[in-house]
């Protein structure tokens, strides 16, 4: 087959795009900047620099491709990389190119607790993409995913660079929030059977992992492997709203933004609209455990200046 796949070169992307090309499929990343690689892709890969707004671009991309998986977004704003330009008018832009060139499948990357009208510009705008993908007219799969961990994500990098920074963590809000992480292998597995196999049509799935526990049990697991042991404090969430915003304003990638601190203020163990079951033979299986911590873990380091973004 051959598939493309926008936001190909990020975390989830490049992880979708392995699994698929070492089963002998064609794939063509699109991304805002085409990262160096490190890995060959055995031939089946190109590269295309996209930022979902030019339909020509698109329309080329997505020609002869079998399936697009729609994975681009991002979780703060950046100039003209705003939530409605990039989630809203990219997502409609993509699948007015599904329609020009003749895709017939398209798979929506979208998060757990997006939906309408509750105050978040993230969650709404990932709720209007998932509408947009509902109505397209394509035989589609929306998965809305939890909090994914594994090598190369922002859960463990983050989490990992700050316990070696900082001997303090400050967990969100003063209530217990709970998370159910997600192993990007399970999530990858799940958007495989959608994207190859042709299952889930017509549905909006929630994936989370199997296991429920604290915000507090996570950071702690996570310290024990990287051998810290901070002091964790609770801290208001207007708190970490007002580090956010100076973390967005100077740092090149936030240690959490905004959006990141409404999501753990909520809770991520519940979808935020209605979705259908998973399958079975499709549900999550990979606990938090020391080993998947440790395999998803970057090399030991805390944050620095060279993450300023007046350094980078």
């Amino acid at each position: 087959m051959r598939i493309a796949i926008t936001g190909g070169t990020g975390f989830i992307g490049r992880r979708l795009a392995d699994r698929l090309i070492s089963e002998g499929h064609e794939v063509i990343l699109l991304a805002r900047k085409i990262r160096e690689q490190t890995e060959p892709g055995q031939g089946r890969e190109s590269f295309v620099t996209s930022d979902l707004s030019d339909l020509q671009v698109l329309r080329e991309s997505f020609a002869g491709c079998d399936a697009v998986a729609h994975c681009a977004g991002i979780n703060r704003e950046i100039g003209r990389q705003t939530y409605k330009r990039v989630h809203v008018q990219g997502t409609r832009n993509v699948v007015t190119a599904c329609r020009e060139a003749g895709v017939k499948r398209i798979l929506l990357l979208s998060f757990l607790r997006a939906r309408g009208n509750c105050g978040s510009p993230y969650h709404e705008s990932k709720w209007a993409a998932e509408e947009i993908v509902r109505n397209s007219g394509l035989d589609h799969t929306v998965i809305k995913a939890g909090v994914v961990y594994g090598r190369g994500d922002h859960m463990l990098d983050h989490l990992s660079r700050a316990l070696h920074t900082f001997p303090v963590f400050g967990t969100v809000g003063f209530k217990e929030k709970n998370v159910r992480p997600l192993a990007v292998d399970d999530l990858v597995q799940v958007m495989r059977a959608a994207l190859v196999d042709g299952r889930l049509k017509q549905q909006t799935i929630a994936l989370l992992g199997p296991e429920e526990i604290p915000l507090r049990e996570a950071v702690r697991r996570v310290s024990e492997v990287v051998g810290k042991q901070p002091l964790m404090l609770p801290l208001p969430v207007w708190l970490h709203c007002v580090m956010a915003h100076v973390w967005e304003l100077t740092m090149t990638t936030p240690l959490a933004s905004f959006a990141q601190v409404r999501i753990l203020a909520e809770g991520v163990v519940e979808p935020g609209s209605p979705v259908v079951p998973v399958p079975y033979d499709l549900v999550p299986t990979r606990r938090f455990t020391t080993d998947q911590i440790r395999n998803g873990l970057p090399a030991p380091g805390p944050f620095c200046v060279a993450d300023l973004r007046w350094c980078s």
